[in-house]
C-alpha cells in the first residue's frame, strides 16, 4: 500500500530509484509510528500539551522529508514535484491519525477497566467505613472517659466532647465528597491522636508540616489508615508510647511519613498490616498511577511508613 503512494508520488524511473524510496518510505512511516505512540501521545498529548504535540509532529515530517526523498531521480530532492510534497504531507497527516487513534483507544482500555476497578473498590470502602463508622468500644471509652472528666475538669470534657462530635462529622459526612483538603485531613488526625492520648496516659504524639498545604487537595481518609495502624501497634500499657506524623510539600510533591514507637512486649503484635493498609494501598495505586511511592522502615524500636504523591 505504502509503495503504491510512492509511485504515484514521482515520474517512472528505474526500479533501484523506487526501490530504495520504498524502503527509506517504510522506515520513516515506522519511524512516525513509533515515536508518536510511544514518545509524543504520552508525554505531549496525554499531558494536554497539543501546541508541543503538533509542534513536534511538524517538525518530524519536515525534517524527514529531505532524507526520505535524498539523492532521488536527479539527485536532487528539490526536483519533486509541490503535488508530490502536498500528497507526502497528508499520507503522513493520516498515518499520525491512525496510529494516534489506536493509542487514545488503548487509553480508553485501560482507563475504562481503572475506573471501573475504582468505583468497585468504592463500593467495598464505603461498605467497610460503614461498619467502622460507629465503633462501639470506641465510642463506650470515650463517653466513660467524658463522664469521669465531667466530674474532674468539666471544661476539658467540653473540649473531648467537641473533638468527638468534630471527629464523627468528618467521618460522617466531609469524607463523602471526591476530594477533600489535606488541612481538613490533618485536623481529622489530629483529632483521632488527641482522643487516644486521653484513654492512654502514656501516650504522645506530634504532627508537623512544612511548604504550602493551603488548597492541597487529596482523596478522602487516605492517610487514617496509617495513623490508625500506628496507634494500633504503638500500644504498650507497662511503657511510654508515641506517632510521629509529618506532611510536607516540595516542588509539586506530598511527602507523608508516619512513625510510631513499637512495645517492648512483641508477642501479641504480629507486624504492621491488615485489610485496612492493603485497601488504600490498593487505592493509591488506582488515584495516583506512577505518581506514588511507599517505603517502610521497621527495626526492633520502631516502624516508620513513608508515602510520597506526585501532584
Amino acid at each position: 500500500m505504502l509503495g503504491a503512494f510512492v509511485l504515484s508520488m514521482e515520474p517512472s524511473g528505474n526500479d533501484t530509484s523506487e526501490d530504495l524510496l520504498k524502503l527509506r518510505f517504510f522506515i520513516f512511516f515506522m519511524s512516525l509510528l513509533y515515536a508518536n505512540m510511544y514518545l509524543l501521545v504520552p508525554h505531549f498529548l496525554f499531558k494536554n500539551k497539543h501546541v508541543q504535540f503538533v509542534t513536534a509532529i511538524a517538525l518530524f515530517i519536515a525534517l524527514a522529508y529531505p532524507l526520505v526523498f535524498f539523492n532521488y531521480k536527479a539527485n536532487d530532492f528539490s526536483t519533486t514535484p509541490y503535488w508530490g510534497v502536498a500528497k507526502y504531507v497528508f499520507i503522513s497527516l493520516v498515518w499520525v491519525a491512525a496510529c494516534t487513534a489506536i493509542k487514545l483507544f488503548q487509553r480508553w482500555l485501560i482507563d475504562s477497566q481503572r475506573i471501573s476497578e475504582l468505583e468497585h473498590l468504592t463500593k467495598s470502602a464505603e461498605l467497610e467505613q460503614l461498619k467502622n463508622q460507629i465503633n462501639p468500644h470506641f465510642l463506650f471509652n470515650m463517653l466513660n472517659n467524658v463522664n469521669v472528666l465531667t466530674q474532674k475538669d468539666p471544661e476539658k470534657a467540653s473540649q473531648v466532647l467537641e473533638k468527638l462530635s468534630d471527629f464523627l462529622r468528618y467521618q460522617l459526612y466531609d469524607s463523602a465528597r471526591p476530594k477533600v483538603l489535606l488541612t481538613s485531613e490533618i485536623r481529622f488526625i489530629q483529632d483521632l491522636l488527641a482522643m487516644e492520648k486521653i484513654r492512654r496516659d502514656n501516650f504522645e504524639f506530634t504532627i508537623s508540616n512544612e511548604g504550602m498545604l493551603a488548597g492541597i487537595q487529596v482523596a478522602p481518609l487516605l492517610f487514617i489508615a496509617f495513623a490508625e495502624n500506628a496507634v494500633k501497634h504503638s500500644l504498650d500499657a507497662d511503657n511510654e508510647s508515641w506517632v510521629h506524623i509529618y506532611f510536607g510539600i516540595h516542588e509539586g510533591e506530598l511527602d507523608f511519613k508516619c512513625t510510631n514507637s513499637k512495645p517492648q512486649l512483641m508477642a501479641i503484635i504480629q507486624g504492621p498490616g491488615g485489610l485496612g493498609l492493603a485497601n488504600v494501598k490498593r487505592r493509591l495505586a488506582l488515584l495516583y498511577p506512577d505518581r506514588h511511592s511507599i517505603k517502610v522502615e521497621d527495626s526492633a524500636e520502631t516502624y516508620s511508613l513513608s508515602l510520597t504523591i506526585k501532584l
